[in-house]
């Protein structure tokens, strides 16, 4: 059974056309009816279809006559965006081969090679397509040049097609099923069966996504998860046509779904592996290779604006995590917003999806603290410690050194825009390297830089400075030393704690200055004076004021002399100075929201 079984996913550069090729791979093999077909049908997020990229891996199953044989084709849609590298790892563990996609009008572009080299890791088979030859400004043999510069195939390996049209995607079937190896595994050994996605049902319970590699797998099997040793029975199994499309059995080298049963959200993790709960054959079995542990690249906290709203928060989060496993939580008090978590993500593109999946998915109105990386300090004790937020940071008395992550960026951009690059990247702190070229008019740039250094602005201004034609993709190597302080701010003399934030310390006042501007703009008035101050210890950078509200007095009175006007501002002049010494100023959930969604 397994000679007719293909594992294959689509890797490609952002906005290459990944889920438009599977579309018209569905068509194809009229895995879908016609009237219930429709553009990116497997991106089935409505965030996906509105922003126009892919999010989740999906898997789908295919059914297809070649050669009046008929093969089972398992393909994997994966991401495309740096931040979402994760579940495309996920997907190449699951899979023997890999459609490479490079869009004939941009080329080779960064995540593209990020892609191709993670493929390449698993020692995949590559099969490279040339998409959008339709397109007026295609350059499909400019495009077979870079890829066979890239990955040394001969011309006649390449495939050039439109899956707008489907002008050639019947080819890239027959590549596939010609090229791509069929699934080792045997259905006769033990059931070892490695996940590599989950969702959570509020009926099902956990659904696991899995590729089978050896033995079969039923309903009411007995089953054990190696990792978490927790037992299950089998409710359901089968394959995704995209929907759940229920079976008898998932064999050895078949990609299904296994609805646990379990409640447990944390019970299931993606990289365990299924086995049989037989001890005595457990024993015996070796634990699939698994993933690496995902390292986040951001920390921020994550806040409910209602406070009552905290144990639906942490349900939600754990729901999304096990639907995202590149996400990581721990719980975290402030004095200002109560309580919440200090969570981690790829990247920023990832913080902001996670964010609106809460907010749409699960009702929740949140504040995101302003973003940070996590660095790495040195007391002068000897001891040594990774800090997540400007709160964990030591008294400067008591650090000895703080390392930042560093980053190697690979930079695709036409010649004419190098030296545009070159000089943000040296204001971003960018280390060179070496320059690459593709062809006579395009060059990779490769550069090292702190990871701090392209959070916030920097993809907006690399499109800016190259008119939108450079492209970024970055992998986290190390740490390095850096000059680091807390910035701190303060209202009406009390530190507002979520307003804190790490940075460097030649930018400090910078950023200082910036942020007590944009608090002044944003905080409402008071009947007394409200001053506003950011410091890095006891060294102030910005300082500003707010007036106090006036109130009018002296409205009410009908007459009398100037003494007794003067005694009702004296009055007042006396309360707004009481009031000033308690000094508490609310801040309410609108001003958080205005300074750190995107400071």
């Amino acid at each position: 059974m397994n000679e007719n079984i293909r594992n294959f996913c689509i890797i490609a550069h952002i906005d290459h056309g990944k889920s438009t090729l599977a579309d018209r791979l569905l068509e194809v093999t009229h895995t879908v009816e016609k009237r219930e077909m429709k553009s990116q049908l497997l991106d089935s997020m409505d965030l996906e279809r509105e922003r126009g990229i892919t999010i989740k891996l999906t898997p789908v199953r295919m059914e297809y006559n070649y050669n009046s044989k008929e093969y089972i084709l398992n393909l994997i849609d994966t991401p495309g965006h740096v931040d979402f590298n994760y579940e495309v790892s996920r997907s190449l563990a699951a899979v023997e081969g890999a459609i490479l996609l490079v869009d004939a009008t941009q080329g080779i572009q960064a995540q593209t090679l990020g892609n191709l080299y993670l493929a390449l890791d698993q020692n995949l088979t590559i099969i490279p397509v040339i998409n959008k030859i339709d397109l007026p400004s295609a350059k499909v043999e400019e495009t077979k040049q870079e890829i066979m510069a890239l990955i040394g195939c001969a011309e006649e390996d390449i495939l050039a097609v439109s899956a707008k049209t489907g002008e050639g995607v019947p080819e890239i079937l027959k590549h596939v099923i010609e090229r791509i190896p069929a699934p080792s595994g045997s259905t006769e050994k033990p059931l070892r069966a490695m996940i590599f996605d989950s969702v959570y049902d509020d009926y099902k319970g956990v659904v696991a996504y899995v590729r089978v590699v050896d033995g079969t797998i039923k309903r009411s099997d007995k089953i054990t998860l190696m990792a978490t040793k927790n037992k299950s029975d089998v409710i359901e199994v089968g394959f995704f046509k995209p929907k759940y499309v229920t079976s008898q059995v998932v064999s050895a080298g078949e990609i299904g779904y296994i609805v646990t049963g379990l409640k447990n959200i944390e019970g299931c993790r993606v990289g365990d592996t299924i086995t049989v709960a037989d001890t005595a054959i457990n024993s015996l079995l070796v634990p699939l290779p698994g993933y690496k542990d995902v390292r986040p690249m951001v920390y921020a906290g994550v806040f409910c604006e209602q406070g009552t709203d905290f144990e639906h928060l942490r349900e939600a989060i754990m729901k999304l995590k096990l639907n995202d496993s590149a996400l990581s939580y721990d719980p975290e008090h402030s004095p200002a917003l109560g309580f919440g978590f200090r969570c981690g993500f790829l990247g920023l593109l990832h913080l902001d999806i996670c964010r609106e999946r809460l907010e749409r998915e699960y009702k929740l109105k949140i504040i995101i603290t302003i973003p940070s990386v996590a660095y790495i300090i040195h007391r002068t004790n000897g001891e040594t410690k990774t800090i997540k937020s400007p709160q964990e940071l030591p008294d400067p008395s008591q650090l000895k050194s703080i390392e930042e992550p560093w980053v190697k960026a690979d930079i695709v951009t036409p010649k004419e825009y190098i030296g545009n690059i070159m000089g943000l990247l040296e204001e971003k702190h960018g280390d060179y390297k070496t320059t690459e070229y593709l062809e006579a008019n395009r060059a990779i740039l490769h550069y090292e830089m702190p990871l701090a250094s392209i959070l916030v602005d920097f993809y907006d201004r690399l499109k800016s400075v190259s008119s939108g034609y450079a492209s970024l993709n970055y992998e986290v190597f190390g740490y390095k030393a850096a000059k680091i302080v807390k910035l701190q701010i303060y209202v009406s003399e009390e530190e507002v704690e979520a307003l804190s934030s790490l940075v460097y310390e030649k930018e400090a006042q910078y950023v200082g200055r910036d942020r007590v501007e944009k608090l002044k703009a944003n905080l409402p008035r008071q009947m007394f004076e409200v001053k506003i101050q950011a410091s890095v210890g006891s060294n102030i950078l910005a300082s500003e004021r707010i007036t106090a509200m006036r109130k009018d007095v002296l409205a009410k009175m009908s007459g009398g002399d100037w003494t007794r006007k003067m005694k009702l501002l004296q009055k007042q002049k006396a309360g707004k100075k009481k009031m000033l010494s308690k000094g508490h100023v609310e801040i309410p959930s609108e001003t958080y929201l205005a300074i750190l969604r995107r400071d």
